[in-house]
């Protein structure tokens, strides 16, 4: 019998070593909308700069209460930028290079980061696509995917015309990093 206690002992002295690789949670973003959380994977593998970059401007509040300033039906929704106009960003950070991947694909729930025509240009706008956009792949940084809430990303109010700028626009309520 003492045996056996000693084995059990043993059994849970090792256990949380065991444990703890499987409970270790990946760092995940939350954006708040009018209606729900939105949770986004991040792709640190894919992008480390551009995730690095996302939780940066996360941890400074930077995202809380910035417009989704140009929303196109069957496309995406874009935000991160706090003027609303589609040219503000986070100015006193440099831009970023272009990571592009093959790992994954501009469909429905993809998260890129937004940029002008230059592919070096990415700041702090980003975009969440409604529908595959092929046509993207290889062009714009790929730094995450919605794991729960689309059905709130669905509801963001959209744009007119083929630029989808937004009037009186729905707001990022909060965006938070949670997990690690």
């Amino acid at each position: 019998m003492r045996r056996r206690d000693l084995a059990r002992l043993a059994a849970l002295a090792a256990a949380p070593v065991l444990i703890r690789p499987a409970l270790a949670a990946e760092e995940q973003l939350v954006l708040e909308l009018k209606d729900g959380p939105v949770t986004i994977q991040l792709l640190p593998d894919v992008a480390p700069k551009h995730v690095e970059r996302i939780k940066l401007l996360v941890g400074r509040g930077f995202y809380d209460g910035t417009p989704f300033h140009r929303v196109i039906e069957g496309f995406m929704a874009q935000g991160g930028d706090p003027t609303g106009t589609g040219t503000g960003g986070a100015r006193d950070l440099p831009d970023l290079p272009a990571e592009f991947t093959n790992k994954y694909r501009f469909v429905r729930g993809v998260c890129g980061m937004a940029r002008s025509s230059s592919p070096n240009s990415a700041n702090s706008q980003f975009f969440i696509m409604f529908a595959p956009a092929p046509s993207l792949d290889g062009q714009y940084t790929i730094w995450g995917r919605v794991v729960a809430g689309m059905d709130a990303v669905d509801k963001i109010k959209r744009g007119s015309g083929q630029s989808g700028v937004v009037q009186g626009p729905d707001k990022l309520i909060r965006a938070r990093i949670v997990g690690a």
